[in-house]
């Protein structure tokens, strides 16, 4: 059972946008408590409370003893609206709890035997899929929290919503199927290095490649033209004696 926190808020006699704005003027926050057998009653809560209790993330699911006139009812907040600019509290909505009720809660998910865990003694990581699972509960048994045990699960193995033991009266929300809450999955250095290391070895096998083509480039262009330039002296060469040997044949036929 989860503790209940007490918090003190007054009554609100005027209603409307224009009495709101003037409310939250004067540092209070404007706000409704409905349901059970009893009519609306509009209250109105201080400022920096609201706003200290909300930064915990956890109010909504936070069961709360309101003190009104002398009087308290035991509700849950249900919403509360922020301003889209600001971010700050403009109206909170109780519900009251009713005995003998139930109410649909998110509740938080908690986990044992990680030290006993095959898998995560051989390097696995708990992958948690449901931090929080909804879960339809009696008004006089609301769960602080519920809790899964890993201590057989190994590596690729998953522990459903079927293996939590779940307070006397408290049901899953879903029940259509048998849902994931966590998983061990294979250790992350295996995903991470093999990229690493395959991008280095790219990277070196592209490296030579690419200095080998400049290299040989050079050389290749300068072997071209040092066999042409030579094939082409060799021809000069060879013509010019056969010009004398036609001015020689000339004259001797004269």
């Amino acid at each position: 059972m989860r503790e209940t926190l007490e918090l003190k808020v007054e009554p609100r006699s005027k209603l409307g946008k224009g009495a709101a704005y003037q409310t939250r003027k004067s540092g209070l926050i404007p706000g409704i408590v409905y349901g059970g057998t009893g009519e609306p009653q509009p209250v109105q809560v201080d400022e920096r409370t609201l706003i200290k209790l909300h930064s915990t993330g956890a109010f909504l699911q936070t069961l709360v003893m309101l003190e009104l006139a002398g009087q308290k009812t035991r509700v849950i907040p249900r919403a509360v609206q922020l301003d889209p600019v600001t971010d700050r509290p403009v109206h909170i909505d109780f519900l009251r709890l009713t005995p003998g009720g139930k109410i649909s809660l998110d509740i938080p998910v908690h986990f044992r035997g990680q030290e006993n865990s095959p898998g995560i003694k051989r390097g696995g990581v708990l992958n948690i899929v449901r931090h929080e699972v909804a879960l339809l509960c009696p008004v006089d048994n609301i769960p602080e929290y519920i809790e899964g045990d890993l201590s057989e699960l190994d590596i690729g193995d998953s522990l459903h919503i079927d293996a939590f033991t779940l307070p006397e009266g408290v049901k899953t929300v879903i029940r259509e199927r048998n849902f994931t809450v966590a998983t061990i999955a294979p250790p992350t250095t295996f995903i991470e290095e093999t990229p690493v290391a395959a991008a280095a070895v790219e990277g070196a096998e592209g490296a030579v490649p690419v200095e080998g083509e400049e290299g040989a480039a050079a050389p290749a262009a300068g072997a071209a033209a040092a066999p042409a330039a030579g094939a082409a002296a060799p021809a000069a060469a060879g013509k010019a004696p056969a010009a004398p040997a036609e001015k020689g044949k000339g004259p001797g036929k004269k």
